[in-house]
């Protein structure tokens, strides 16, 4: 029995070294690629022969031309920063509503947002695409940002359920105590819904902040022609065009690498609360 189980435990290890390695070598190629000093994309090693953080540097060189690192960095992060705030308030606001408050079409609701949450977002890029063409904020420059950060917190509504399942775990009878002692709705869910509910609250500005950082099909659709206005994605995406390429290829994984560090350190920080968000989520 022991023999079994030392062969079982080390299958188990080695499968997990084995799932490791595959999921680090990505990252290992791109950190060293970023470091590479000889610039190109057709190379047939992986270790560089001299490396550089002057792909770093280059990346916020104000005469990189039409490429500008630093702009598309800053219209993320604005975007970004816009989307998480109305996202988050527009998630717990619906989430605080489904758990506490009982209304007509209340279930067939939940039944409708389990069923759309099933489908993935950009299969409504075509209709999203023509009710922004109508309101005239495609293609016309610090609109088309504006644009986006109506798509992502307007559609950031639809991933309450697991906020749901954490505000059930709260006690009723907190409620119940509050509104007998005069609070309306709005002061129990500002005063002690959300005092009580750290974790989830964390949780909801961490995902409503990495969907605009990492978002790239939305962005292209609704993004124009005008460069100065490109989020991140779609910047680095435009380095590997073939007129870029040779020239901006290693810096292409240097930008990689700094736009994962934020949400790196963001993670890092919010460990505790992000575990226990989930861990509440499941319970309700």
């Amino acid at each position: 029995m022991r023999a079994k189980k030392f062969l079982t435990n080390s299958f188990v290890h080695l499968v997990l070294a084995a799932l490791s390695f595959v999921w680090v070598l990505p990252i290992v190629f791109a950190v060293l690629t970023s470091l590479r000093e000889e610039p190109g994309a057709e190379k047939t090693y992986i270790i560089p022969r001299a490396f550089s953080f002057g792909n770093y540097t280059g990346l916020f060189d104000s005469g990189v031309g039409t490429l500008n690192y630093t702009r598309w960095f800053g219209n993320t992060l604005i975007v970004a920063m816009a989307s998480c705030i109305l996202g988050a308030f527009f998630i717990l606001c619906v989430a605080y509503s489904m758990s506490r408050l009982r209304f007509r079409m209340r279930r067939p609701f939940l039944n409708i947002a389990l069923i759309l949450g099933m489908f993935p977002g950009f299969m409504s890029m075509i209709a999203v695409y023509y009710i922004l063409k109508g309101f005239g904020l495609l293609d016309t420059g610090p609109t088309s940002l504006l644009a986006l950060v109506l798509v992502y917190s307007g559609g950031a509504g639809l991933g309450f359920y697991i906020t749901k399942g954490f505000f059930d775990t709260i006690p009723r009878s907190l409620d119940e105590a509050a509104n007998l002692d005069g609070c309306t709705n709005w002061q129990v869910f500002t005063k002690i819904t959300i005092p009580l509910s750290k974790p989830i609250a964390v949780y909801t500005l961490i995902v409503t902040f990495m969907a605009p950082w990492t978002d790239y099909i939305f962005a292209k659709v609704i993004m124009g022609q005008n460069r100065d206005y490109y989020t991140i994605a779609i910047g680095l995406w435009t380095m590997l065009e073939r007129e870029f390429i040779e020239q901006y290829y290693t810096r292409f994984f240097a930008g990689c690498v700094l736009i994962s560090i934020p949400i790196a350190i963001l993670f890092l920080l919010t460990q505790k609360f992000y575990t226990d968000s989930l861990a509440g989520g499941v319970k309700g």
